[in-house]
């Protein structure tokens, strides 16, 4: 398989007057060890650490710990331990959707981007993206430009949510 990623960035490389996309992992780039997400730092600043349930916008779903929603209720709360232990287990869902739908190399920056808007966004919005497309089809920049679509709740801007989203996209383009 290293051969024919080669022989597509040789291609590319042809394609684009010599010089590959720099979006593009090539050897020279630290390729993201399977299923495992180096920057979890990046979702629990975004997320926030919550004991509390709450609803993080008037529009929402309860929500816990570092941004869980599968298992929150009105009225629960829990320890700083059970918030590590809820976002491990979020954590195995998002590593699981990149596995599945995601079909060509990235690197460690673009799993780690990836990984932060899908544990926002969920993995089915992921599955049906443009984002995901694009990505697949080998448009690294496209994908990247596709983050920042994604900072709206029921058709209204939020400004968290932009700026979660620059922030993604600017780790996705970065090389190391």
């Amino acid at each position: 398989m290293g051969k024919l990623i080669e022989a597509i960035i040789k291609l590319l490389a042809l394609i684009f007057g010599g010089k590959s996309t720099p979006e593009a992992p090539t050897k020279e780039v630290e390729v993201a060890v399977k299923g495992k997400i180096k920057n979890i730092e990046m979702i629990k600043k975004h997320e926030g650490l919550r004991l509390d349930a709450y609803l993080p916008t008037p529009n929402d779903v309860w929500t816990i710990g570092y941004g869980h929603t599968k298992t929150a209720k009105q009225g629960m709360k829990i320890s700083e331990a059970k918030a590590e232990e809820l976002l491990r287990a979020d954590i195995a869902w998002v590593e699981a959707s990149i596995a599945k739908n995601v079909k060509v190399p990235l690197t460690q920056n673009q799993y780690d981007a990836l990984a932060s808007l899908i544990y926002n966004i969920g993995g089915t919005a992921f599955a049906k993206s443009t984002l995901l497309k694009m990505l697949n089809q080998g448009d690294y920049h496209g994908a990247a430009d596709q983050f920042l679509r994604w900072d709206k709740q029921k058709g209204k801007t939020l400004r968290g949510l932009t700026r979660r989203r620059e922030e993604e996209r600017m780790l996705f383009l970065k090389e190391k």
